[in-house]
């Protein structure tokens, strides 16, 4: 079956469903101009960093949050200039005949900037930060300034303000929800994820209604623990216009 037939397919999927579960992954925010983490031109290797694991390992944050903060700046400024892009808005134009849950590996906001209301950020976002003390709430605009006259920006209580994303060491965000929302849908959506990063790629096999993935790249699908319906290795954004091409011949 070639790419046309299946966003044939998958168009006739979303027609039939009534809800939809989806999960993102950076290959859905590459077409907006940010880089995924680990690739050849990923963000790690734009901003010189030398070794993740450290950069986003939470001892290290709280023992010295200056190094984070060296890397952030630059990322946050990278996803604050990035606008949705057409796979986003699509998925966010579903939500007015679908239930859609969106379930994102991503911490840059997009589904949220692009209208989606059922949005669960399993790895956190960077537009909300608060104090690592008191837990006072700061907006990214907040940070923004502090950021500007300090290396590590400080709360009014002098604790440490971090971005509300998780570290390594941290648990990831309602994870109960997200296998809940996949296992009550009648369609589950994988979207620019490769699967290498559990307990996220082990959502999708909750699913007991159709599964579609769709990514540019190779998908781990050692972590599916059940049949893919639908598999399509192409441009997110391309293969959706035609997604979006079939339903409107369906309507």
């Amino acid at each position: 079956m070639g790419l046309k037939e299946k966003a044939e397919e998958l168009a006739r999927a979303i027609e039939g469903a009534r809800r939809i579960g989806v999960l993102t992954g950076a290959g859905i925010s590459t077409g907006a101009g940010i880089p995924d983490f680990r690739g050849p031109k990923g963000i790690y290797r734009t901003l010189k960093v030398e070794n993740p694991e450290a950069i986003f390992d939470i001892r290290r944050f709280n023992e010295d949050p200056s190094e984070f903060y060296r890397f952030h700046r630059g990322l946050m400024e990278m996803m604050l200039k990035a606008e949705p892009t057409f796979t986003h808005r699509f998925l966010a134009g579903l939500e007015g005949s679908k239930k859609v849950t969106v379930i994102t590996q991503n911490v840059d906001g997009l589904h949220q900037r692009a209208g989606s209301k059922d949005v669960i950020e399993i790895h956190g976002g960077i537009t909300h930060n608060f104090c690592s003390s008191c837990g006072k709430s700061y907006s990214i605009e907040e940070l923004r300034q502090l950021m500007d006259l300090s290396d590590v920006p400080r709360c009014s209580c002098s604790g440490t303000i971090r971005p509300d994303i998780v570290f390594f060491g941290e648990p990831v965000k309602q994870l109960e929800r997200c296998f809940s929302a996949a296992s009550e849908s009648d369609l589950m959506m994988v979207i620019g994820s490769s699967l290498n990063v559990t307990p996220a790629a082990l959502i999708p096999s909750s699913s007991k209604g159709v599964l579609a993935v769709v990514n540019l790249g190779e998908v781990n699908t050692f972590n599916l623990h059940r049949r893919v319906d639908i598999m399509a290795e192409d441009d997110i954004d391309r293969f959706f216009k035609r997604v979006s091409e079939n339903l409107k011949n369906l309507a």
